[in-house]
């Protein structure tokens, strides 16, 4: 007789090893048997082999590769059911993994960049245990970073599994994203057209108030309440200005950073950030926010970046947009761009847990109610009702109404 099958035992979630990084790696190809590109793949397992002790060294003092230290694994115990119920446990085994980081420098806003799970018959698509999983990682994250006030991920609207499994831990959409892609020939044609840009200026730290204010108007207030960005998040600290210097000169790729200045408002009315490919070898990326009130500066800047590529081999200029700004997804159609996908942006508050832990902390208790000794003051007289205050009045001096006759 077969013996029964047991139920599996909760999984244990531990910060991520050098030993988990060959499972990661099927785990990863499991979910994605084509293959993703280096561009837009969140986790570089053979990046992270390759500077794991480094930078595990280093996870006391700040650095720009701080998103080693916070990918967590889910590891679970099986047992051989063949041999009986006396069965042992023939090892560990990795289920799943999430990768978060935080948003904004003050790091109440943290992002997931990354959940995967094992279905019951080690398949994506089935939530069965991966729902189980994928949820205990993903309040594992919420319970222990406790900086964190808010939480934010995105999944793209045909993705079930992950849709369901945000949906199902709290998660709401927030906006809807889409990531465009300018071929080659549409960049060539854009090259071409007159430009006039006269205010166009490099990116400092001594622009972040004017970024930070452009940021903050280009977004709706609910957006703007969860992104929770401050004037520091525009700045770069002495450490991200050698790192983006050094990869310019001896990386594939070059960052450029310029906004558009009003003189007459004092203000930041454009702004972009282009990483371009030397070698061909990938897409361009290029991110993109204007001011609402100048919405014509949209092809102008475009144009602008599409002269950047034609120096280098040419590429698609992959672009994203999201739904708040109608002004650039209409040029973008008008330009016969490429729509590559759909991604929902969901948020999620855990800025209850602050309260309910403030009301448990020792400083709330009183040290008369935990020795229950008696209050210090007088006892305050209760308030009279009208006929009892008249009934009052009646008795003679030294009696109470309680007082028998």
């Amino acid at each position: 007789m077969a013996p029964l099958p047991t139920s599996p035992k909760r999984a244990t979630v531990r910060p991520l090893q050098y030993r988990d990084l060959e499972a990661l790696e099927h785990l990863w190809q499991q979910w994605h048997p084509q293959g993703t590109s280096t561009l837009e793949r969140p986790l570089d397992l053979q990046w992270i082999q390759r500077w794991y002790w480094p930078l595990t060294a280093m996870h006391w003092f700040p650095h720009p590769w701080q998103l080693v230290n916070h990918i967590y694994v889910a590891e679970q115990d099986f047992k051989d059911n063949s041999k009986g119920n006396g069965a042992k446990p023939q090892g560990k085994q990795l289920q799943g993994m999430i990768q978060v980081a935080p948003f904004n420098h003050s790091r109440s806003t943290w992002r997931i960049h990354q959940v995967l799970a094992h279905g019951e018959l080690g398949t994506p698509g089935n939530l069965t245990l991966a729902g189980e999983v994928g949820s205990q990682l993903l309040r594992h994250c919420l319970e222990k970073i406790w900086e964190a006030r808010t939480w934010i991920a995105d999944a793209d609207v045909n993705d079930k599994d992950h849709l369901a499994l945000y949906r199902q831990n709290g998660f709401q959409p927030l906006a809807q994203v889409t990531r465009w892609a300018l071929v080659p020939e549409v960049l060539a044609e854009l090259a071409v057209r007159d430009v006039s840009l006269p205010n166009l200026l490099p990116v400092g730290n001594a622009d972040a108030s004017l970024l930070y204010q452009l940021d903050t108007v280009s977004m709706p207030p609910l957006l703007r309440q969860v992104f929770d960005r401050h004037v520091a998040d525009f700045q770069s600290s002495f450490m991200d200005g050698l790192v983006n210097q050094g990869q310019n000169w001896f990386s594939s790729h070059l960052s450029v950073y310029k906004y558009v200045f009003e003189p007459q408002r004092k203000a930041a009315i454009g702004f972009f950030h282009l990483r371009l490919c030397k070698d061909g070898s990938q897409p361009h990326k290029a991110k993109l926010t204007v001011h609402p009130a100048y919405t014509f500066l949209y092809p102008q800047l475009l144009t602008h970046m599409a002269q950047l590529t034609q120096a280098y081999p040419a590429q698609s200029l992959l672009l994203k947009s999201a739904d708040y700004q109608p002004e650039r997804e209409a040029f973008l159609e008008q330009i016969k761009a490429d729509r590559l996908d759909h991604v929902l942006l969901m948020s999620r508050s855990v800025w209850h847990k602050l309260r309910e832990q403030k009301g448990v902390s020792l400083e709330g208790l009183q040290l008369a109610e935990m020795l229950r000794l008696q209050p210090s003051h007088k006892p305050i007289p209760g308030r009279f009702v009208p006929h009892q205050i008249r009934e009052f009045l009646k008795l003679p001096f030294g009696r109470s109404p309680q007082d028998p006759k």
